[in-house]
C-alpha cells in the first residue's frame, strides 16, 4: 500500500460506528466495546498526527444518542471523562490539540470541567487538532448559527446583504477550519446521521466494513489511498479542469 505524502487530506472526519457490534462479535459487553473504541480513537489520532494530518473530527455522541439506555449513556459519559482526563495529563506527549464540538451544557458539571481542562491544557499544541463531536447534531449546529447571525442583524452588527456562505461557516463549531476532505464511516453504514451536514458537501466518502474498534493503521492508509485515487471536481463537469488528489 502506497500513499502520496504530498497529497494528504488536511481534514479527515470519522463516524466511529460499530462498537456494540464488535463487542457482541467478541463476546464482550457494550461498555467494553465503547472502551475499545475510545482506545482506538487515541491510536488513530496518534497515527494521524504522525502522518501530518492537520484536523481529525470524530463523531463520539450525537444529540440522538440520548435515546439509548440510561446504562449505556452513563457508560459513554464516564468513558469520555476518563479519556479526556488521561489526555490532559499527557498533553505534551503527543502535541495534539483537543476541541469538543457540540452543546456541552447538558453534560454533568464534572464532565464539563474535564472538557474545559483538556482544551486549556492542549490549546498551545501545534500538531493535529482533534475535534470530538459530543452531544453534537448538525441541524442544531446550523440552527444555532442562524440564531447568532439573526441576533447580529437585529442589533445592527451585521447587514443582511453581507450574509454569505463564509458568514455561516464562521458561526459553526468548526469556524476557522477547512471542511473535511475525507469522511470515513466504519461498519459499512451508508449514511451521515446528522454529522457535519454543512461541512461535508464536497467531502469524499469512504465506508469500510470493519467495526471501529478494529479500524487499524492499515485501514486508515487504505482510506487515504482511495481518497487520493479520486478526482475532486467541486461541482464541475468531467470535461472541465478537476483536482486529482492522488
Amino acid at each position: 500500500m502506497s500513499i502520496d505524502m504530498n497529497n494528504l487530506p488536511k481534514h479527515i472526519a470519522i463516524i466511529m460506528d460499530g462498537n456494540r457490534r464488535w463487542a457482541k462479535a467478541n463476546g464482550l459487553t457494550t461498555k467494553e466495546g465503547h472502551k475499545a473504541g475510545a482506545k482506538n480513537l487515541e491510536n488513530i489520532a496518534i497515527i494521524c498526527n504522525k502522518l501530518g494530518i492537520e484536523y481529525l473530527t470524530v463523531y463520539a455522541f450525537s444529540t440522538e444518542n440520548w435515546k439509548r439506555s440510561e446504562e449505556e449513556v452513563s457508560a459513554l459519559m464516564l468513558i469520555l471523562k476518563a479519556y479526556l482526563d488521561s489526555f490532559a495529563r499527557r498533553a505534551k506527549d503527543y502535541n495534539i490539540k483537543i476541541n469538543v464540538l457540540g452543546d456541552i451544557t447538558r453534560l454533568s458539571a464534572g464532565l464539563q470541567k474535564s472538557i474545559k481542562n483538556v482544551i486549556e491544557k492542549t490549546k498551545d499544541n501545534t500538531g493535529l487538532t482533534l475535534n470530538i463531536a459530543f452531544n453534537y447534531g448538525g441541524r442544531p449546529e446550523l440552527v444555532n448559527a442562524m440564531k447568532t447571525i439573526a441576533f447580529k442583524v437585529k442589533n445592527g452588527e451585521l447587514d443582511v446583504n453581507d450574509i454569505n456562505e463564509d458568514t455561516i461557516s464562521n458561526h459553526l463549531y468548526t469556524a476557522g477550519m477547512p471542511d473535511p476532505d475525507l469522511m470515513i464511516r466504519t461498519s459499512n453504514e451508508l449514511r451521515t446521521s446528522n454529522f457535519l451536514p454543512w461541512q461535508l458537501v464536497y467531502s469524499e466518502f469512504y465506508f469500510p466494513e470493519v467495526h471501529w474498534p478494529a479500524f487499524s493503521e492499515e485501514d486508515l492508509l487504505k482510506a487515504i489511498e482511495v481518497y487520493q485515487s479520486r478526482n475532486r471536481r467541486f461541482g464541475g463537469r468531467p470535461d472541465e479542469k478537476s483536482t486529482k488528489v492522488g
